[in-house]
């Protein structure tokens, strides 16, 4: 038999009016609440910007220079002279592999003893070596990649003066500076508002029924729907806020240019914030323990969020049945639809998919939460 809760249809504004006043105080009168909703999204925005780098800057090399030759010696200038690599400078390979087997180098470059007698050949390639410390595979990746470049760039500027030289003039677009801080802040506004938004409101209801307050607000006259737009109100406000102070930091701290405008990100994150909040209440509702419900917010939102949204890694690299699994992830379409709205602007061609699909995945979760609730009340 269901009781006059369950029952009763329609919403009244003054009873959830009174829910959301009830909820507001509650957040008030609990720091933590304001703590992960203001100052969470700070310390993590500073730690994604500084500790996670994909940049690679500085990076210490060897350049083993076998021949004394000008042209060798200005291949071997080259390389000291890129804002990339830190030189240490050897006339033997036996100098610098000891201090890559020790970690304190990532690589070497060999720059042969017959170099300059194979340039002038034109019968050889000029042989240049390449070695790097295959323990680390991206870096790994990128020393062999910028080394590369830098061996193209002194070519073209040395064979300058003949009519056939070609010279390569690289453009990048959105991103002209190609520093990964600019892509990266934007994917970590996406997690940390996971975070918030999953985890604040998976303590709702369990805080509810642990403090074994839920009966007396299953004895009022509120309906269902009544309780969970009274509970949700308040965090959806929460969570603008939240991300608007994200983003100010972002432009104003770490300097991401903001190309869209403040409106479309609004209605990004308003978008965003339907499935956040309703995966944390779905969980809130299923869980009724504080901690149980906590932990499964932070493995369920934090943990796809962080590995299968594109915020690191490239979805398209990874296997079909994982890349299938993003497609449910909200988080996969806030990455892209924040980077988009930072970088490139209102593309809303782009935006407009993507609020429509972390709208739909959170009709679906309210669904699931609707009827969650109507047969929990009952119980």
């Amino acid at each position: 038999m269901t009781g006059p809760t369950a029952v009763r249809a329609g919403v009244d504004l003054r009873r959830i009016q009174a829910l959301a006043h009830k909820e507001v105080l509650q957040i008030i009168r609990d720091p933590s609440v304001l703590l992960i909703a203001f100052v969470l999204p700070v310390v993590m925005l500073f730690l994604f910007a500084y500790a996670v780098s994909l940049d690679i800057k500085k990076v210490p090399i060897g350049v083993v220079l076998e021949s004394d030759g000008a042209t060798a010696q200005s291949l071997a200038a080259a390389f000291s002279g890129t804002r990339y690599f830190v030189v240490t400078p050897a006339r033997d390979r036996r100098e610098v592999a000891g201090a890559v087997v020790a970690g304190h180098l990532r690589g070497y470059v060999v720059i042969a003893q017959d170099f300059e007698q194979r340039l002038a050949a034109h019968t050889a390639p000029a042989l240049v070596q390449i070695i790097t410390d295959g323990t680390q595979p991206n870096t790994a990746s990128f020393v062999a990649s910028y080394a590369q470049g830098v061996l193209a760039g002194w070519q073209a500027s040395w064979h300058a003066s003949t009519p056939q030289a070609l010279s390569f003039e690289p453009r990048f677009f959105f991103n002209p500076e190609i520093e990964s801080r600019r892509f990266l802040v934007p994917g970590a506004i996406a997690v940390v508002m996971t975070i918030i938004g999953t985890l604040l409101t998976a303590l709702v209801i369990a805080r509810e029924w642990e403090r074994g307050t839920m009966e007396a607000i299953m004895s009022t006259p509120a309906t269902v729907n009544e309780i969970i737009l009274g509970k949700l109100l308040p965090y959806f406000t929460l969570g603008l806020g939240a991300t608007l102070v994200a983003a100010v930091i972002a432009v104003r701290v770490f300097e991401v240019p903001l190309r869209g405008s403040w409106l479309t990100l609004i209605a990004l994150s308003g978008a965003f914030l339907v499935p956040a909040l309703g995966q944390g209440l779905l969980i809130s509702t299923i869980a009724k323990n504080q901690f149980i419900a906590a932990q499964v917010a932070m493995f369920s939102g934090f943990l796809p969020a962080f590995l299968l949204s594109g915020f690191l890694y490239d979805i398209d690299s990874m296997p079909l049945p994982i890349r299938a699994v993003t497609y449910v992830i909200p988080a996969k379409y806030f990455v892209s639809s924040l980077q988009t709205v930072f970088l490139a602007g209102d593309v809303w061609a782009i935006l407009l998919p993507n609020m429509g699909a972390m709208l739909l995945i959170g009709l679906v979760l309210f669904v699931l939460v609707r009827g969650k609730t109507q047969r929990t009340l009952d119980v």
